[in-house]
């Protein structure tokens, strides 16, 4: 499972917070914001002054600059509320560069040191954790912010959407209970949709149902699982293929259908009426395009309309059962002719 990279979560879990650091000021006006602000002395300026002077010291100088004003100014003014926040404008510059690491160091002070702030109607902590979701590479750190988001912000929240980045980031520490826990939530939130992913929630429902599931159709040894089918194709013996069939997410598609299409399970699909009547073949090998995760075997005989069958097999990614993982099923059927 991959980490939340995308800038997708932060668009959806962010309302719209426009950093200050993006304004420009004319360029007759940079002497003036930068007296006023001194003009204060050993006292905290107000959030406007700072605001203008930064900017100020950003058109002259340059954004190295506007972060040596912005944490003299966290140093100088300790107990100015807004500091967090001056630290996340500080960290934005520091990703923009590619510094990703002090970018993080910065919103993590941010949001560990400082009060949460709202500027232009969005809480610095939002901001902080919401940038911190797609630098940080531990998946410890990620559950613990998108608990605080749930904890701080859950008015505002797409529940679905946080419940989705949870079970990714649960799955990847390896809390495999939590995870699908997390997994459920997101299903039943059936209006959120995941940026990127359009068929995250078809996949999701598909890895519910085979946690939920007792998973004793796999087999360790792909040989053995292709001669038992061979075996029940030749004595033709239904109940023995279904048997070997996989007890979730088997699929019954052309080759022109993706697999995520609502049509490629068909439930009244009989495959022993079509045995029965059939007298059906199969290849001595699987096809030259099999690999370490993906397998075909050729059938034919099936039908007059459709008579060639590939039967699918796939190796099982599931590490949430050791003894599972890695093993192989018959996954599912593709009619007619492809190579």
């Amino acid at each position: 499972m991959g980490r939340i990279t995308t800038s997708a979560l932060l668009l959806a879990l962010t309302t719209g917070a426009f950093l200050f650091v993006s304004f420009q000021d004319p360029s007759d006006a940079q002497v003036l914001p930068l007296q006023n602000y001194e003009a204060f002395g050993d006292q905290s300026p107000p959030f406007p002054v700072v605001e203008r002077a930064a900017r100020a010291v950003r058109q002259t100088d340059g954004d190295e600059e506007m972060i040596a004003f912005l944490t003299t100014h966290v140093a100088r003014h300790r107990e100015d509320p807004n500091n967090g926040y001056y630290l996340s404008v500080a960290a934005d510059l520091y990703r923009e560069k590619g510094l990703s690491e002090l970018a993080r160091q910065y919103y993590r002070r941010t949001l560990f040191r400082y009060p949460d702030v709202t500027v232009r109607g969005v809480p610095s902590h939002r901001i902080a954790i919401n940038r911190l979701l797609t630098l940080e590479k531990d998946p410890r750190q990620r559950v613990d912010y998108l608990h605080y988001l749930q904890d701080q912000y859950a008015g505002s929240l797409d529940r679905g959407l946080v419940a989705y980045h949870l079970a990714r980031s649960y799955e990847e520490a390896g809390r495999w209970a939590e995870a699908f826990e997390s997994y459920r939530v997101f299903l039943a939130h059936p209006g959120t949709k995941i940026p990127g992913e359009p068929n995250a929630r078809q996949e999701t429902q598909r890895r519910v149902a085979f946690y939920d599931s007792n998973r004793r159709w796999t087999y360790q040894d792909l040989d053995t699982l292709v001669a038992r089918i061979k075996n029940a194709l030749w004595r033709q013996d239904p109940a023995a293929l279904l048997r070997l069939r996989a007890g979730e997410n088997f699929f019954t598609m052309s080759w022109q259908q993706d697999e995520m299409d609502a049509n490629s399970d068909i439930p009244t699909f009989d495959i022993g009426a079509f045995l029965r009547r059939s007298r059906v073949r199969f290849s001595r090998d699987l096809e030259v395009n099999s690999n370490a995760t993906e397998a075909y075997l050729r059938t034919w005989g099936w039908s007059h309309r459709i008579p060639t069958w590939y039967l699918y097999f796939r190796r099982i990614d599931f590490p949430a059962d050791p003894e599972v993982h890695g093993n192989w099923e018959w996954g599912g059927i593709l009619f007619g002719e492809a190579f």
